[in-house]
């Protein structure tokens, strides 16, 4: 069977998510194929370095490991013949070393040493950019939720009005996802190691090539191409990709909480925050639509499914698996560039997200003063008993929305209180716990 690449690259016409963004070159084909030179390159390095190769041969396989040199058409045309791309690409790299240094590319390896050192290394280099825009994502979260520590808006559960809560204290429990994020990404992004095993996870080659120790080899790898050095070979031992599994989706879905609530109060009829640039519409010139919002609340959507099939793929057999490995390859990459455009996304919408306080105000005046209606409750209970107060206020709640009359005007006709007692335990701005505290506590992590 022969295989021809179809004439033009995938150019992220229908992946606006990440299509743009510092990632889709991280993760593109021209990506993977410097990473799998580095990881041959580096792995020659690392045997001249024990002296299992002459210094001549590392800075030869080095020089002719210029992703220039090599057809990427061409690879991937022969890629299916072996199954993975590293077999095409060691005869190529070979032949551009040169006869007296060819011996020493790829030495001693397995294809898959080399594809997963390589996946390895596009995944710390995206890891880099998602961590950096998380951090921009998390400042400009800060400098909302500092701002707006006493902004007061309702606050809902089962997508009612509940109680009142401060825009500072949603911000701040946004950064908080975000800053769990941040964490796991830079513990994985830290932890991912180089691949080494040869032919079956043993280092039989490299023996009988002259290494004296197994974990001296893997850790002068790991130095040269700048990866953790694992205890042993992990063919068929998947953590590293679950761990990637479960930080990017999680970070998927702390980004996507941020849009769900984004989505949900810049609707129009709400309007207590906007997006700072909204997109337009091929129909409708006034529709501003939280375009941000819609591609990070897409991104949470597909990503726990792809983080399963990497999950699934951990039941990998024997010392090289037929198909769990090969499984991986484009879930993984997809879901680096789903978490990487997200998380560029998510700096832009943080950063100009707009705030509406009058909106705010405005929706919790809209139940008439049901909002406060715990407080009432409370406030009313050593006088009333907790039984008797909260069995009137339910009542009371139930006339104003029956007979469309404001709480405090029911409640100024069954109990005796001064004007300005019932306009204090009314005010919403007066009920919202300890919001403005717990915003500052956030505010310290770092």
């Amino acid at each position: 069977m022969t295989f021809t690449p179809p004439p033009y690259a995938d150019t992220g016409l229908l992946a606006p998510g990440w299509g743009l963004s510092g990632a889709a070159s991280e993760t593109g084909d021209h990506a993977y194929l410097r990473a799998l030179l580095d990881a041959e390159a580096g792995l020659t390095r690392a045997q001249a370095a024990l002296g299992l190769a002459p210094a001549a041969a590392a800075a030869a396989v080095t020089e002719a490991a210029d992703p220039a040199g090599f057809g990427i058409r061409s690879l991937a045309a022969r890629t299916p013949a072996g199954g993975n791309p590293v077999i095409p690409l060691v005869a190529d790299l070979t032949a551009a070393v040169g006869e007296e240094y060819g011996p020493y590319v790829h030495r001693g390896a397995t294809s898959q040493d080399i594809m997963d050192t390589a996946t390895m290394l596009v995944a710390v280099r995206t890891l880099e950019l998602v961590l950096a825009d998380l951090g921009r994502t998390e400042r400009a979260l800060a400098a909302l939720a500092a701002e707006h520590r006493d902004t007061v808006m309702p606050g809902r559960t089962l997508t009612q009005h509940a109680v009142p809560t401060t825009f500072g204290l949603k911000a701040a429990g946004w950064r908080a996802l975000v800053l769990d994020a941040r964490d796991r990404v830079a513990r994985v992004r830290d932890s991912l190691p180089v691949q080494l095993g040869g032919a079956a996870g043993t280092l039989a080659a490299f023996r009988a090539y002259g290494a004296e120790d197994a974990a001296a080899l893997t850790e002068a790898y790991a130095r040269e191409v700048g990866l953790a050095a694992p205890a042993l070979p992990w063919h068929t031992l998947r953590t590293p990709i679950a761990d990637l599994a479960g930080c990017l989706a999680l970070t998927a879905g702390a980004l996507g909480k941020l849009a769900a609530d984004v989505l949900t109060l810049s609707r129009t009829e709400i309007g207590e925050v906007g997006e700072g640039s909204g997109g337009g519409s091929s129909a409708m010139p006034h529709k501003a639509n939280p375009v941000r919002s819609t591609l990070l609340a897409a991104a949470a959507r597909q990503a726990p499914q792809l983080a399963a099939v990497l999950y699934g793929s951990l039941a990998a057999g024997d010392e090289r698996p037929a198909g769990a490995w090969h499984a991986e390859w484009e879930p993984l990459r997809d879901l680096l560039r789903l978490v990487g455009g997200a998380a560029a996304h998510a700096a832009e919408l943080a950063k100009g997200l707009r705030v509406c306080p009058t909106a705010m105000r405005r929706n919790l005046e809209a139940t008439g003063g049901l909002i406060v209606s715990e407080r009432l409750s409370a406030a009313l209970a050593p006088a009333l008993g907790s039984a008797r107060s909260k069995r009137l206020l339910t009542e009371l709640a139930g006339r104003a929305r029956t007979e469309d009359r404001p709480l405090r005007e029911l409640l100024a006709e069954k109990v005796e209180l001064e004007a300005s007692e019932l306009d204090d335990l009314i005010d919403p701005a007066h009920y919202t716990g300890f919001a403005g505290p717990l915003t500052d506590r956030a505010l310290e992590r770092r």
